[in-house]
């Protein structure tokens, strides 16, 4: 938990005399199914955090892993927790060449590729335009958005060599994908949005459905919660989300269950993203 979010609680009971309930949200666990069974996918930034849970939702369900990352002692020990289902590779997804080389790897290692999920994203939590220097710009769009961009564009491009016949993109957007935005992070996930969209269209009768899952606030690094904290908010859903509640929607998008669904921003935020009159 921020300081800041502690000095709004403290203002709220100050000015407000306001005193809210602590949250601490059940996870909901899945029996282990097989739908992924015979599946393989890459995972951006599958380390930890949210990449972790949707490579354990996915393992989880049947398929096989392969987690990419930069920091190749910390994708050991995820590998360790993950199991016998998982490889790891190590890549930066600001390094194109690498990227480009390491897929070009794992499709001739593994012949076919059931899906990519691009996880790997970082926010600077700028407050406005006016904090934002342009060495913070470039960062976060050359990983958010440029990273994903050529990533899927690989991918696309090995899907085709290797002569596959169904494949997912999956883009890892934001709530404030769905919002109006000053700040870098939230900017490049509106583009997100509409390259998801703008993909669909051009191949989804290749058979390749490419989506989004588009989290609100979610217990991880980046946000700086923690599961086991008292995740009270004042969002929609009145709590901070757990990265397996999104693992559980990606993994779902990726099944056969979803075959219908391509082109679609899933917004896993309770709403939290919807104009309100009220």
């Amino acid at each position: 938990m921020s300081k800041g979010s502690y000095f709004k609680r403290m203002f709220k009971y100050i000015l407000y005399d306001f005193k809210q309930p602590i949250v601490k949200p059940e996870i909901v666990v899945k029996e282990k199914g097989n739908i992924h069974n015979n599946k393989i996918y890459i995972i951006t930034g599958g380390n930890s955090g949210l990449g972790f849970a949707i490579a354990k939702s996915l393992i989880n369900d049947g398929a096989f892993v392969i987690i990419a990352g930069r920091n190749i002692s910390k994708l050991n020990e995820a590998r360790k927790k993950l199991g016998n289902n998982c490889d790891i590779i190590k890549m930066d997804v600001t390094n194109l060449n690498e990227c480009f080389q390491n897929m070009e790897y794992i499709f001739e290692k593994y012949k076919k590729i059931d899906g990519i999920i691009n996880n790997a994203g970082i926010s600077l939590h700028e407050d406005s335009i006016l904090n934002v220097s342009e060495e913070n710009f470039n960062m976060q769009f050359d990983t958010n958005l440029k990273g994903s961009y050529f990533l899927a564009k690989k991918y696309i491009e090995l899907y085709i060599k290797y002569k596959q016949k169904s494949g997912n993109i999956i883009f890892i957007s934001s709530e404030r994908g769905s919002m109006c935005d000053d700040i870098p992070y939230g900017l490049t996930k509106v583009a997100i949005n509409s390259l998801t969209q703008g993909l669909s269209r051009r191949f989804y009768k290749k058979g390749i459905r490419i989506n989004a899952v588009a989290p609100g606030v979610t217990c991880s690094n980046l946000t700086k919660y923690k599961a086991d904290d008292d995740l009270y908010s004042n969002k929609a859903s009145g709590r901070i989300l757990l990265p397996e509640e999104i693992a559980n929607v990606t993994s779902f998008i990726l099944s056969d269950y979803s075959k219908c669904i391509s082109g679609e921003i899933i917004n896993c935020d309770d709403g939290n993203h919807i104009s309100s009159y009220f």
